[in-house]
């Protein structure tokens, strides 16, 4: 089979197929013969006696790395196939189910037969099923119907993928599962994409100082799923690759330890930089060792992922480049204390943040501008530079400008620059401007919403042409930058006013994502901590006290981020060398905000191993007063009138109310029987 077509290398052996699922008859005769091997009998009940809240938390614990990169991938999936009477499930390799996500209609007869998070569908526990055959067989299958062993599972069809970790190791199982009446040939086909994602974005995260090659034999093929990735030590010496990538060469795993970058594609090292120096190198052929000619992308990080000199300057919109390093020469360790200048580092464990850098990971590198939305405070900023320090750009400037702080009457030479005496105070020799600056790398725009009117014509253009033209110059010159803007505002609503050029808003906004607010992020006690350790010097060991804590979790948080960050940075110094922050730690204006602030119904906020994560529901003065007023009323009723307010704003649609509620689509369609009637 052509690779382009299978993007995990080899199709199963030879032999007679089953036509509703073309599985080998023998795989599921040999999974029948280890089942009865188990002691299992095909009318046995499901076992429910692994179902311990310990084990779970121990097993999410253990594969955190696996679940912050399929979470987002799971939604994906499940977008695809949701009012299927199906769910998506995430497995360890052991066959215990880690997370789910499914339709309401369906969750209640996957319980009965134990198909909810805690529970083992290993072989050895539930038989022959999708999940447990396809772990021991370490192969993409489904089990439909009566393949499965045990009577009790035989109405469902389930679909399983295993998850390959960057070494070669089975670290867990994706699985679609439904009723058998509900069987579609193409889903087994879903499964293997998103099983080759979380690979994929495996690979990004692990090995974040290594050679990664990327290569297929058509180029448009490239930057997909079924693209092959290599990764090498800077000396050339192999370290891993993704199945693509092993079926492409024509070796598996353990055959590709013995070779070397000079082995496989027959160039030494040296020539790769050679090839794939500058800000955007095209694709390159390389021949494999087995005579075939592939396309290629080298992602050649030679310095360290987290610069303290970069992220200075790109806060101070200062462009800078990396200074260069000799071949011989040993490359610096990262610094002690890093900036939040990485994705990787931005995932915390909040499942909205997760969803978010899932799909910035989609379209790095591909040319497609980037629109952060969110409050002041959220750390919009912080994810331009992320953005700009995984992307192929990260060796080139990141230049930053707030087009609220820049005064109305500098900000048009600030961005476009200036030639010597185009206005009168103007400098000698003139400006290049922000644009320039940023040539080749990443233009940041905060605050894109303040930006003068006169002006977004102006940027359009230059956005259209890729070319900027400096006060006072009579010619044009080349441009290429990569943008990221940002913005509190509602652009809709300033387009509907006329403040801001509808043609500009639908050129910036490629991928739009919002960051959620402090008090709507599950991982706020891990915020925390990071924030903390940025903060504390010469082996300072500070934490928060549970009566600190608790006030921090009911405290609404207008300013985000920033907020936080500044009231701890006080509070450290306030402790000293180490102990506890304690409530006399905090600022008076603080505490007697929080006094006059009205409480907000805050979820449990569980730390990050807890998963699926909770959120908070916020709820008005006035919705408070109510509540205290009306005698029986719970604060369950307030959610539930802010969840009909919201289906109603948004006439209907439970994907968008649950993600302006900031909740999953499961938890309303389980408070469904609850809300006033024609609100679902």
């Amino acid at each position: 089979m052509n690779a382009a077509l299978h993007p995990h290398g080899p199709a199963p052996a030879q032999g007679s197929l089953q036509p509703a699922t073309g599985l080998p008859v023998d795989v599921i005769g040999q999974s029948h013969q280890r089942s009865a091997s188990f002691g299992l009998r095909e009318n046995d009940v499901p076992d429910f006696t692994s179902a311990l809240r310990g084990d779970l938390h121990n097993a999410l614990d253990d594969n955190r790395f696996l679940f912050q990169h399929a979470a987002p991938v799971m939604e994906t999936l499940y977008d695809q196939i949701a009012n299927t009477h199906s769910m998506v499930l995430l497995t360890s390799s052991r066959g215990m189910v880690l997370h789910s996500l499914g339709d309401t209609d369906f969750l209640e007869k996957a319980s009965r037969v134990a198909l909810t998070p805690g529970m083992d569908w290993s072989e050895q526990s539930k038989g022959t099923n999708a999940i447990g055959t396809a772990l021991s067989e370490q192969e993409a299958l489904t089990v439909h119907g009566n393949q499965h062993y045990m009577n009790a599972n035989k109405f469902l069809t389930c679909s399983a993928a295993p998850i390959f970790d960057p070494y070669g190791q089975v670290i867990g199982a994706l699985d679609v599962t439904g009723d058998q009446r509900s069987y579609h040939q193409h889903t087994l086909a879903l499964v293997r994409m998103s099983a080759q994602m979380i690979e994929n974005h495996m690979f990004a995260d692990i090995f974040p100082k290594a050679i990664r090659i990327h290569f297929h034999t058509r180029s448009e093929f490239l930057g997909t799923l079924v693209e092959g990735i290599a990764v090498f030590s800077p000396e050339g010496r192999f370290i891993s690759a993704n199945r693509s990538a092993q079926f492409q060469i024509g070796l598996p795993f353990s055959a590709l330890k013995a070779h070397t970058f000079s082995s496989l594609f027959g160039i030494p090292m040296s020539s790769l930089f050679e090839l794939f120096s500058g800000a955007m190198p095209a694709p390159k052929q390389l021949v494999l060792h087995n005579g075939v000619t592939v396309w290629c992308r080298a992602k050649l990080k030679t310095s360290a992922p987290w610069s303290a000199g970069r992220a200075d300057a790109a806060s101070s919109g200062q462009a800078t480049a990396p200074a260069p390093v000799a071949a011989d020469e040993p490359r610096a360790a990262p610094p002690r204390k890093p900036h939040l200048s990485t994705l990787q580092y931005l995932d915390t464990g909040d499942a909205q943040v997760a969803s978010v850098i899932h799909k910035l990971r989609m379209v790095s590198g591909k040319d497609i501008p980037i629109m952060i939305l969110g409050e002041t405070g959220t750390g919009k900023d912080l994810l331009a530079q992320a953005i700009h320090g995984d992307s192929p750009r990260a060796g080139q400037p990141f230049v930053s400008v707030n087009c609220a702080s820049i005064p109305e009457t500098l900000i048009e030479s600030e961005l476009f620059g200036y030639e010597e005496g185009a206005f009168t105070g103007a400098r000698k020799k003139g400006s290049i401007g922000k644009i320039l600056q940023a040539n080749g790398g990443t233009l940041f725009l905060d605050e894109i919403g303040d930006m003068p009117k006169h002006l977004q014509a102006r940027l359009l253009r230059v956005l259209q042409e890729r070319k900027v033209s400096p006060l006072g110059a009579g010619k044009e010159v080349d441009v290429d930058v990569a943008v990221v803007c940002a913005t509190h505002k509602n652009l809709k609503d300033m387009i509907a006013r006329g403040d801001f050029r509808e043609d500009l808003y639908y050129r910036l906004n490629g991928l739009v994502v919002r960051l959620p607010a402090l008090r709507e992020r599950s991982d706020f006690e891990l915020v925390v901590r990071k924030i903390l350790k940025t903060l504390c010097e010469n082996g300072q060991n500070i934490n928060l006290s549970a009566e600190v804590l608790d006030l921090f979790k009911r405290y609404h948080w207008p300013g985000n981020f920033r907020q936080l960050h500044n009231l701890l940075r006080t509070a450290v110094v306030m402790v000293g060398c180490s102990g506890n922050i304690e409530v006399a730690h905090l600022p008076d204006d603080f505490l007697e905000e929080l006094q006059l602030t009205p409480p907000t119904h805050v979820m449990p906020m569980p730390s990050a191993q807890h998963l699926p994560p909770l959120v908070t529901l916020p709820v008005t003065p006035a919705e408070m007063k109510e509540a205290s007023q009306s005698d029986g009323q719970r604060l369950q009723d307030v959610a539930l009138s802010a969840m009909a307010q919201m289906l109603r704003l948004h006439k209907g649609n439970v994907s968008a109310a649950a993600k302006a509620l900031g909740v999953s689509r499961n938890t309303i369609y389980r408070k469904k029987d609850l809300l006033p009637p024609g609100t679902l």
